[in-house]
Formats: C-alpha cells, sequence, structure tokens
C-alpha cells in the first residue's frame, strides 16, 4: 500500500480564508489518499510591527483579539499533542465563522468543551507572559519562511516533482467547492505550484466568504 501524501497546513483560527480553504482541504481528504497536518500560525504575529500601518479597525482587531484563540491553539497543541489541532480548529471555526459567535472567550470555552480539552486552557488566551509563545512563533516562522513576508493565511505545503516540496499561498477560494469540484481545483493547484518558476495567479475578489 502506498504512503499516505502529506499536506502541512497552517492556519490562524481568526481567517476567513483560511477557514475556508481548511474545509476544501478536508472535502479533498474524503476523496484522496492525504494526511493533514495542521500547524498555527499567528496573524497577530505578522502584522505585530507594522500595527500602525494598518487601517483603524484591522488593527483593533489583532491587538485585542487575534492573540486569544492562537494561544489556546499553541497551548493546546503543546500539552495535548499534534492530534488534537485539526478538531480544535474545526471546532473553533466553525463558532467563529459558520455560527457567528466571533473570537469570543465565550466561543473558545465552547469549543474545548466540544472537542474534551481541560476547561483551564483558556486561561492562555489572556496570559499576557504566554507560556508556548517561541513555541507559536517557530510554528509561524516554519509556514512564512516558505512562503515570504508578503502573505498571510493559509499557507500548504506538499512533496513536488522529484520529492521536493512546494509551498504555496492559498488558495484562496469561497464557498469551498465539494465534490469533484474540490479534486479539480486540488489538482490544478498542485499541477501550477509545482511548474519550476511559478510564482503567482491572482484575480479580483468579487464576494466576502461564503460560510456554508
Amino acid at each position: 500500500m502506498s504512503e499516505k501524501t502529506p499536506v502541512d497546513f497552517w492556519f490562524d483560527p481568526l481567517c476567513p480564508w483560511a477557514w475556508m480553504t481548511s474545509r476544501w482541504v478536508l472535502e479533498v481528504q474524503k476523496q484522496r489518499d492525504i494526511d493533514i497536518r495542521w500547524h498555527p500560525f499567528s496573524l497577530a504575529v505578522l502584522n505585530e510591527d507594522k500595527l500602525d500601518q494598518l487601517p483603524e479597525e484591522y488593527r483593533e482587531l489583532l491587538e485585542t483579539q487575534a492573540w486569544k484563540p492562537i494561544r489556546v491553539v499553541a497551548a493546546a497543541w503543546q500539552k495535548h499533542g499534534d492530534a488534537i489541532v485539526g478538531p480544535l480548529y474545526t471546532a473553533l471555526g466553525t463558532r467563529f465563522h459558520n455560527n457567528g459567535e466571533g473570537p469570543t472567550l465565550e466561543a473558545i470555552a465552547g469549543a474545548l468543551e466540544e472537542v474534551g480539552l481541560p476547561a483551564g486552557l483558556i486561561d492562555y488566551a489572556e496570559q499576557e507572559d504566554f507560556e508556548f509563545d517561541a513555541e507559536l512563533r517557530a510554528s509561524h516562522k516554519e509556514g512564512i519562511d516558505k512562503v515570504g513576508q508578503d502573505v498571510g493565511t493559509p499557507i500548504i505545503a506538499v512533496p513536488g516533482p522529484e520529492g521536493k516540496e512546494v509551498a504555496f499561498f492559498g488558495p484562496v477560494v469561497t464557498p469551498a467547492p465539494k465534490g469533484e469540484a474540490a479534486l479539480r481545483l486540488w489538482d490544478g493547484t498542485i499541477a501550477v505550484a509545482s511548474v519550476p518558476g511559478f510564482y503567482e495567479i491572482k484575480r479580483t475578489r468579487t464576494q466576502g466568504p461564503i460560510f456554508e
């Protein structure tokens, strides 16, 4: 039997676009032999040195809300292992995005309960001297180093031609395609990303994320 294809996925639970892409990758997993490995990524870390350049609304979100869920994800990862990261992300994202609860402490606490994690992990959300800050930043750096500083989430890395890793930002898509459409996007994305010298393809967004 052939081994599963590893797919490394960096996400911030706050990002609606990463959420859309993550649901697409999970749809692909139903139909292809892939092994998704989830990694914390922080939009707060990405933007902490350029907050004064951002619109006020986005700056406030990063300063007051973005740290809370990703700290809880990082703490759960460090204390309970890799296997819990994906289920916790699904529980958080469903509450934040699909259910419209947003990144509140109540939503985070509900997600922890849903996946059977200790309620005390919520204390990490507002921990000023975050215990696992170094581990979070290392995971963030591992992802961003693969694609460059001028992108965010999602970041995906897969084995490319001759075993050489192919990493890319995106694809940014909404709503998350299902069935054969999910596979067509997967095959096309992997194909173009694996072409030597290929860097970017982009078109203007005409709508916000559609949560289903």
